[in-house]
């Protein structure tokens, strides 16, 4: 079992860090030693980013120090109010694997018994042992995993008081400055919770499964978060000070490996369409259009475009025979995406709601649309305004 992610490619050469599970070593210590993180290039410049198919490569990701949080009494007591509320909903997941042993955080979805962690966590488990808040143990079993959201669904057997279900904020509502709190299993320490804000909205992570063409294809909608977060908090809740989830924790970028860096949590909205699917289904089937895109316009590509504003997403290619291709969207006609011709269509809409970048695009197919659904996209293609049908596909 995987127990760091890939690394995030940035120009400050950070590492993307998992936060599910550093091996434990025999006996299991509370404390266990991660494993070494590895790393998809050396510590030099990242390349200019590529362009995979339907999800570019994430954008640099600065960190800034910022001053000690402040608490008012009154804060303080919701804050515990909050813990009290929430922690019995948490879970710690402990994992035996073929390569060695993981942890992971979850929390309970719904009375049926059904548990939300990340996919990474149980990628690869033999067996899987779920603790509650109370002490009750129980063994689980995954029903439902989606390695592109890196979301999955573990069922255990538990009495009805074990099982108390969070409460799913609606993450289309989250700010920038937001308190965020943190609770999981880092390091073992079950029912630690952490505290920060909500540091960015709208960013994009590489998935776990690699796309057709190379490349992973990507996650949109992820909230970025300074709540400090180390493995094993992977798969558990990021709340508001309402107690309602905001999103999953999923990884961080820092240059140690551990949580003094930036932190990443899968949008709570994401939860809300995929997991009900994993239940059912067992998988989650993504709507797909079959292009390539930079994650955004360069100030280059909207000098050479006639652009007033760097806004909508500009395709880079078309995948032959796919949705797109289809329906006569055009690439740029550059085989090289770092300078490109300025002859490939540029989206700045879709059914009518304005595109700035590639994961507002994505964030709408994911939340919107279904495999089958119609959609209208809005274009500019060299300089002319232009609007087209397109039926979406099924992913790979």
């Amino acid at each position: 079992m995987p127990c760091y992610r890939p690394p995030i490619l940035v120009v400050t050469a950070l590492v993307l860090a998992s936060l599910a599970c550093g091996f434990l070593p025999t006996p299991v210590s509370v404390a266990p030693t991660p494993a070494p993180v590895v790393t998809d290039a050396p510590p030099t410049l990242a390349p200019p980013p590529t362009a995979p198919q339907d999800f570019p490569t994430p954008l640099p990701v600065a960190t800034v120090a910022l001053p000690a949080t402040l608490i008012t009494s009154s804060e303080e007591q919701q804050l515990i109010e909050l813990y009290q509320h929430v922690n019995p909903s948490v879970v710690s997941i402990l994992v035996i694997a073929s390569d060695g042993r993981g942890q992971g955080s979850g929390f309970v979805f719904d009375t049926d018994g059904h548990i939300v962690t990340n996919q990474h966590v149980v990628e690869g488990a033999r067996s899987i042992e779920v603790d509650f808040a109370s002490g009750f143990k129980a063994s689980g079993r995954v029903v439902g995993a989606d390695p592109d959201s890196d979301l999955a669904v573990i069922k255990v057997e538990a009495p009805a008081s074990e099982l108390i279900p969070v409460t799913l904020a609606d993450s289309d509502q989250v700010n920038v400055g937001q308190r965020a709190v943190a609770i999981g299993n880092p390091f073992g320490q079950s029912g630690t919770m952490t505290l920060g804000i909500i540091s960015g909205l709208g960013r994009t992570l590489d998935g776990n499964r690699e796309a057709p063409g190379g490349g992973n294809f990507t996650a949109p909608d992820i909230l970025q978060t300074d709540a400090p977060i180390n493995p094993g908090n992977s798969g558990g809740p990021l709340l508001n000070l309402q107690g309602q989830v905001i999103g999953v924790n999923r990884a961080i970028s820092t240059e140690s490996g551990f949580g003094s860096g930036v932190g990443y949590a899968i949008a709570s909205n994401t939860v809300r369409q995929v997991i009900p699917y994993l239940i059912q289904d067992g998988k989650f089937a993504y709507p797909y259009l079959g292009i390539s895109s930079l994650p955004e316009v360069s100030l280059d590509l909207q000098q050479l475009l006639g652009l007033t504003t760097a806004n909508g997403t500009y395709i880079t290619n078309v995948i032959p025979g796919g949705p797109a291709d289809r329906a006569g969207l055009q690439a740029d006609s550059s085989t090289n995406s770092i300078e490109p011709n300025g002859d490939g269509d540029l989206i700045v809409a879709i059914d009518g709601q304005p595109i700035h970048v590639f994961g507002d695009l994505m964030k709408y197919l994911l939340n919107r649309t279904r495999p089958g659904q119609e959609v209208t996209l809005s274009l500019l293609r060299r300089g002319q305004p232009l609007e087209v049908k397109v039926t979406l596909g099924e992913r790979p």
